[in-house]
This record gives C-alpha cells, structure tokens and sequence, in this order.
C-alpha cells in the first residue's frame, strides 16, 4: 500500500506544445469512461504518449475540475503500460480537458471525437444529470440552425455565428436580435463548444420559456458596438432594426464592450447583460437619463471572488447607483468563477428575459449579495494561507521563487478529498492565488515549483513524514470534530520511547489518554493500538488524521469510552512480533493499560490496515476489536473462521469511492471474508481517495464503537 503522494504523479500546468493525434479506429479503446454517478475514469497508454511526445515520466490531465470550476491538474498514476486515475463524482455539466506529460507535452485525447476550435488540444465531456439537462442536445430536427454570416468591417473581413430559432423562415415577422460578445483572446465558436449556448437556447426554445429571437456570435476582439455586423444581420436576416428589439451581452470583456456600448450609445439597445465584465464606471455625465430611458434591462453577473470581476462588478453598481441608472443583480454566483460554467448559467438566466416581461427580478436562487470588495492581505504582512469566513483561501510564495517559470498549489481540494493542482500568478515578486470556495475540513497541500515540491515557509505547521506538506482548517459544522477543543478539556498526548528487540534499536509511538486519566484507578483502561500506512509513521495520526481532536471531541460528547491510544511506527519487517513482543508490553509498562483481549482494539489504514489484517489472521481472538482502513484482507488459505469469530466482539471495514485504488481488491476481501464465514460490518462507502479525508472520518465512526458490546 502506497501513501497519498505514492499513488498520485501530475505534471504541471505549462502551455502546451500542441500535437495533433490521429483520428482512431472505431474499436480503440476510450481513454475517458464517465460513469452515471459522475466519477470520470482516465486510462492513457504509456506506449501511444511515448510515440507521440516521447519519453515522460509524469501525466496529468488538466481540466476546469477544481473548486469554483477552476483550471486544475489531476496526477494520472503509473499501472503496468497505462497511466490511470478516476476523479469525482463531478458536478453535472461540462467538462473541457487535456492530457499534459513532463509539464509541457500536450496531447489531445485520440479517443473522444469533440473538439474545441479555439483550443486544439482540448476535448470535452457532459456529466449528466438535472443541472446538465438544458446542455444537452434536442431531439434531432427541434432545434434552431447555427450559421456564419461573413461581412466587411473596415478593411477587414470578418465573420459571426448566428443561431436562428426553430421554424425561422426568410419570409414572415421580423425577430429582436440579441448580440453576444466573446472575451478577450476568445472566438465565436467558444460559445458553442464550452457555452454550450446552441443547446441552451435550443432547450430554452422547446420550452417556450423564450422569445423567439435570433442570436448573433462575435469573436472577442471587435469594437463595443460593431455597427457594420448589425447592418449586416440586418440585411441578411429578418430582424428588426429598433432599440426596442436589440440586446447585447458578453462574457469577461466582451461584457466590457457590451455593458459600454449600451451605456454610452442611449437608445441603441434596450437590453443589456454583463456576464464577469469589467467595466467598473463611464456611466456618468449628462445622458445619464437618456440611458435609464432607454435601457429596458441591465443585469449584472458576477462569479465568487475568484471572478475577476467580482470587485468590478461592486464598483460598477456603486457608479450605476450614483448615475440613478436602474439595473439588476443576478446575485454573486458562490460555486463559479469566470469560466463556461458560470456563463452557461448566465445565458439561461438572462435570455428568458429579453424582449417581453417577466415578474422576477431578483436574482438567481442560492446566490448571494455582493457585499464589498474582496481585498486579502497585502503580500508579505500574514502567515499563509490566508482564509475567509465562506472558505476562500489565498495562497501566497515568498519571495525566493521571482525567477521561477510556474508555480502551483497542489492539495486535497478535488471533490471528496482527492488532489488537484491549481496555477499561482505572478504578483510582484511572489506568487499568490485565491482557490474556493473550500467546504468545511482539513486540508494539506505543498507548492510545486518548476516541478519541485516546495514546503509554505510562511506557514508554521509541519508534516514529519512529509517535510514540504503544510496544513490549515476551514472551520464549520461540518469540520466540529476536527477542530481543538477549548484548552484544559481535552485528553494528553505523549511520546513513549521503547527498546525493539525486532529492530534492535529504540522505538517512538504517540500516546492519547483520555481527560482526567488516573493511572492508580481499580480497572485497568482498555487500550487501543491504532496504526499508520505507508510511507507514513507513528507521526501521522496526529499531525494528518487529527486523531487527538477527533478522540478529545468524541470523548467531550459523551460518546467515548475511556481509553488509552497507541500510535505506533509500523515500519518494521515483522509489525506482528513487534506489536506483541515490543510495543504492546512497553504501552502496559509506561500506562495503566488491560492485557485482557477484551479490552484491546487494533486498526491500521492501508499497509496498517494490511497488518491489522495480518494479526488477526494469525492471533485471532489476541484483540476483540478489530478495523481495517481502505486495505484487503488477502488469502483465506489457512485462516482459521471459526476462532476469529469467537474471539472478535467487533471486525469493521472501512473504505473511499471509487477513487481509491484499494476499492477492487477490498470488494473482494468482502467476498473471501463472506465465503470463510467470517463475520464483520461494512460501514458502506466512505466518499473520498486513498487519503486522510477518509480515514479522518473511519476514525471518526470507529472510536464511539470501541469497547462497547
């Protein structure tokens, strides 16, 4: 069994060098499966990356799979001739990704026959559910028709995507006209691709919850308000040429250019929406009142604070109030920044809207308000990282890394716990990045610089086993159990030194004994030996799995027997002697502990779960309480059922989803355990990797268990 870092390799994001794979044959294997339940299931095979980019010792695939759906990498790991991960469950939506080898060998999955015009080495795919419906695509022949109108603007040709509606005819009524604009460095064909904006107005058209209408598509580097295009659909296309009938809107700064356009050419549209546009003033002066007159709408949109224009948009409402121009807040998006997804959402709100009324101005359910201006520390004047209330956490370097090429923050921020890596940016001369909102719990992370892991050096925790690992908490509910409690109430950890005769050298374990331990009381406490995986050591329950928060809060609840807890270092050649003969007598001799098996629990995660395994195969009945922590428990040959049932009061298994690369071969110890009849509890899957999100929470389920028939 392999520690986090051992099961996850990644590549750091860079700009790829593009190459274009082959088209395959029908029968290539996907190297994408996305299951219902939303878990995505990356399998690349070495040989096919080595013949188109050469030699590469890490894969990442790089996605918009982080929080706020933000840009991130996912280590793939290393089996056999493949490199494979699975990452989720994912939010229903769309997903754009690439494969990255060595931090700049780019490589668009062969297998997945979609493409994105603007970025040729990215593929997409749709994780289905309630939220993705209007992403999807219509029945065939139900849908509106996407065309490209070319025209002359100045001395250059241009062109421009337009959506007409279903049933759109040259001849008959005259259609409004909404114009959607690209951000910078953006093209038309961006809003199809990753907008999904053909199946959103296709959708919206099948429920009639649209006026009928035509949608032009610019690309993201023309004027505000490109008059040649609007001549142009208007000669091409059965419009209306009136304010009443025109809308414009855009994304990142084509919503710059569109909220300008409306704002400083009065009566030229009656709509308006800015979606992450920047545009922060010039609303004043004297036609101030000429624009309220003849804007029937402007609403505003905005992602969390990691949206560019988050403080943009605050700026932009203040100087609209000053003006007395009315407008509309769809409210702060708290799960997006300014990408797609935030976008796509944008464009279903606010099409609804145009050209007829509708009794709802408020914004959209769940957002929230724009409350002020999102200012984290100056650079250099906190210890990082720096986290708000809600969960945004701004991430900063010293100044040691100024001549560095990339920087990023690689921590468990993927959905139930898995790793991801998130891009810094400059910022005078050090790097910072604001990644969120994080839910409630524990979090551990490392920078990687130009490929080398780094420790925070402004962050004063520390992992023993893990020297550039840092830790920080968002509080919450959710995060109670993990977080300190008030001093003088909670229990004492110590370190216990110890002579091994198995390793022939003097041995460390930690030591948790509950509040008010009496070592002169009558009966002796039950003791509980709780073991490590690998690549870890007797550290690490309590610097990672918060075993002493954990054990201090279920014991304040009421829930805990009083117990003492053995933390001991399970990197020994024989755990099994060295548990019986070495660690277990030295915790009896230093602590007022029972030999009674009885009163003896073991657990171990991973390669200690192995060796909880491993003891209770060969001294069945030595501990009546027994757990095992995302590990499997091996052969029957030899096992002896009916003594481990008659002497375990308690055998429970722990294990993640399917993101954990001990899930098949743990289903199978359900079986073998099963067929033996041996009896235990599954406590049903835990969401979650190979990782401390897990085990933090099988310890926290298995503690209250302990000692109790």
């Amino acid at each position: 069994m392999a520690r986090v870092t051992a099961a996850i390799t990644v590549g750091v994001m860079a700009i790829a060098a593009v190459i274009t794979a082959p088209t395959p044959a029908a029968a290539d294997t996907p190297w994408l499966e996305v299951s219902e339940d939303g878990f995505a299931s990356f399998t690349v095979p070495a040989a096919y990356l080595e013949a188109n980019v050469g030699q590469v010792s890490q894969v990442a695939i790089e996605g918009n799979f982080g929080p706020s759906s933000a840009w991130a990498q996912f280590g793939l790991t290393r089996r056999g001739d493949v490199y494979s991960g699975v990452l989720g469950p994912l939010r229903p939506g769309l997903y754009a990704y690439q494969i990255t080898g060595d931090e700049t060998k780019g490589l668009k999955d062969p297998t997945n026959s979609t493409r994105v015009a603007s970025k040729p080495l990215w593929s997409t795919f749709l994780v289905p559910g309630d939220a993705a419906g209007p992403l999807t695509d219509v029945p065939e022949g139900q849908g509106g028709k996407v065309g490209t109108l070319t025209y002359r603007s100045g001395n250059k040709q241009r062109s421009a995507l337009v959506w007409t509606p279903p049933g759109y005819a040259g001849k008959g009524p005259k259609y409004p006209v909404l114009f959607l604009r690209s951000g910078d460095g953006m093209r038309a064909t961006d809003w199809l691709d990753l907008g999904r904006a053909k199946q959103i107005l296709d959708n919206l058209s099948a429920r009639d919850a649209m006026e009928p209408m035509v949608v032009v598509i610019g690309d993201g580097d023309g004027p505000d308000d490109d008059r040649h295009l609007r001549e142009a659909v208007a000669d091409r296309y059965r419009v209306h040429r009136g304010p009443a009938h025109q809308a414009i809107a855009g994304v990142a700064e084509g919503g710059t250019r569109a909220m300008r356009a409306a704002l400083t050419r009065p009566g030229r549209y009656a709509y308006a929406g800015s979606f992450s546009g920047l545009l922060t003033d010039g609303v004043g002066g004297a036609h101030a009142h000429a624009v309220d007159r003849g804007l029937k709408l402007v609403r505003l949109y905005t992602g969390n604070v990691t949206d560019p224009a988050y403080n943009a948009t605050h700026r932009l409402t203040e100087a609209l109030d000053r003006a007395r121009i009315g407008y509309e807040f769809d409210g702060v998006n708290p799960d997006a920044g300014a990408n797609w997804n935030a976008w796509q959402e944008n464009l279903l709100d606010f099409v609804p809207r145009l050209f007829r009324e509708v009794p709802d101005h408020g914004p959209s359910p769940g957002h929230g308000e724009l409350k002020g201006e999102f200012s984290p520390p100056a650079p250099g004047t906190t210890p990082t990282p720096f986290v708000t209330e809600d969960g945004f956490v701004t991430f900063e370097t010293t100044t040691g890394f100024q001549d560095a090429q990339r920087v990023t923050v690689w921590g468990n921020w993927a959905p139930n716990g898995s790793w991801l890596r998130i891009p810094l940016t400059r910022a005078g001369d050090r790097w910072r990045a604001t990644v969120g909102p994080l839910g409630p719990w524990f979090y551990y992370y490392r920078f990687m610089v130009d490929g080398a892991a780094v420790k925070d050096g402004s962050n004063p925790t520390k992992v023993t086993s893990e020297p550039a690992w840092s830790t920080f908490l968002v509080d919450g509910a959710e995060a109670r159990l993990l977080t300190d409690v008030p001093p003088g109430e909670g229990g004492k950890v110590e370190s216990m030194t110890y002579r091994s005769a198995v390793t022939n050298q003097d041995r460390t374990a930690l030591v948790w004994t509950p509040p008010g331990y009496d070592p002169e009381r009558a009966e002796p406490y039950p003791v509980f030996y709780l073991q490590h995986g690998g690549g870890q050591s007797y550290t690490d329950w309590v610097e990672m799995g918060r075993a002493k928060q954990i054990l201090d809060h279920r014991f304040r609840d009421g829930d805990l027997v009083p117990m003492v807890v053995v933390m001991g270092d399970g990197n020994v050649p024989d755990f099994t002697r060295e548990l019986l003969e070495n660690l277990a007598p030295a915790a009896r001799a230093r602590y007022h502990v029972s030999a009674d098996p009885s009163r003896q629990a073991l657990a171990g995660l991973s390669m200690g779960g192995g060796q909880t395994f491993g003891v209770l195969k060969t001294h069945p009945g030595e501990f009546a309480y027994v757990a095992v922590f995302s590990a499997g428990f091996g052969s029957g040959a030899g096992v002896d059922a009916e003594a481990i049932n008659r002497g375990t009061e308690l055998l429970r298994l722990y294990i993640g989803d399917q993101t954990d690369f001990v899930y098949p071969s743990f289903m199978t110890s359900l079986t073998t355990l099963t067929d033996l009849g041996i009896r235990y509890e599954f406590d049903g899957i835990t969401p979650g990797p190979h990782g401390w999100d897990v085990w933090q929470k099988n310890l926290i389920d298995l503690a209250p268990r302990l000692f109790k028939r």
